[in-house]
């Protein structure tokens, strides 16, 4: 192959390519494959140089799998003094919606935190600990066990509709019956509460039916509020995790006073505090040392 048989292929070609083919006497389009693959590999150089001088943190955000959020997230106790995007944090309490919870009912809200004045208040309520005071917001997580009437209702309504659009025409009576009589009866019956009295006639009759089935005998008053707060926990847990995915930091606090922080968010009575997660970007020392755990066989039983 000539240079002279592949003059067309020149055209569009910089100097310095027709240049080298004139010098070196290689067919052009031999050449221009070289030059694409010594591009190309310059390219591939670069991108890994850059990589290694990436900070941990950004080169975790670029690849990390479940697994490395799960061992990414930390609760970080001092946060640096530089903002996080409140509509990414908003994006992560949405995921944490979408957590498993008991039968559905979704009794809880969360209050986002972002006013500079209401964190400083927040963190007199949580002791001023560093994950509080250094903290560029924050999350509260509230149990909301006095909305159990108005979410068994808009559950029942859900439910009805979830029916009438995925069931056969044939089972769909029967179906929303269930749901109406689940939601409009057993519910409400379920998650009401008196001075624990509900708790103890609920105790008494399961107690009584337990002699001839197999039924669930944690139904007391305290019994309900734990299942509540049990699924708030996993909200919080699924938030953390869905901030660690976008390359951010929590700590989650017990520790504060929770009528102080009712007062300050202005809560009803009936709402309670399951935990107050802080926010932000770790500090070089912010976890306190290695992470610790029970040896694994330890606390590992298969049956």
């Amino acid at each position: 192959m000539t240079i002279g048989s592949n003059a067309d292929s020149l055209v569009g070609c910089d100097f310095s390519s027709i240049y080298c083919v004139l010098l070196c006497g290689l067919p052009v389009d031999c050449f221009i494959t070289i030059k694409h693959s010594i591009f190309q590999l310059f390219h591939i150089i670069i991108l890994i140089s850059n990589e290694e001088r990436m900070p941990e943190t950004a080169k975790s955000h670029l690849k990390m799998t479940l697994e490395e959020i799960i061992n990414f997230r930390r609760s970080v106790r001092h946060y640096k003094d530089l903002p996080i995007d409140s509509e990414k944090v908003k994006h992560c309490i949405e995921l944490a919606t979408l957590a498993p919870n008991s039968s559905n009912m979704q009794l809880w809200e969360f209050y986002h935190i972002t006013n500079p004045e209401i964190l400083k208040e927040l963190s007199v309520a949580c002791l001023n600990q560093k994950a509080a005071t250094t903290a560029q917001q924050m999350v509260v997580f509230v149990t909301r066990q006095d909305l159990y009437r108005k979410r068994a209702k808009k559950m029942m309504d859900m439910e009805t509709q979830n029916v009438l659009k995925n069931s056969p025409k044939e089972k769909q009576d029967k179906r929303i019956k269930t749901w109406k009589l689940y939601y409009g009866n057993v519910m409400p019956f379920l998650y009401s509460r008196f001075l624990g009295i509900f708790g103890i006639v609920r105790k008494i009759l399961v107690n009584i039916i337990g002699i001839f089935r197999t039924i669930t005998y944690q139904v007391s008053e305290n019994d309900v509020r734990v299942v509540v707060h049990k699924t708030c926990a996993l909200a919080a847990q699924t938030f953390m995790l869905a901030m660690a995915g976008e390359n951010y930091d929590t700590c989650p606090m017990e520790g504060f006073d929770g009528r102080k922080v009712k007062r300050i968010l202005k809560l009803p009575l009936g709402a309670e505090i399951n935990m107050i997660i802080s926010c932000g970007i770790r500090e070089e020392h912010g976890v306190w040392g290695d992470r610790m755990r029970i040896p694994f066989n330890d606390v590992y039983q298969r049956i």
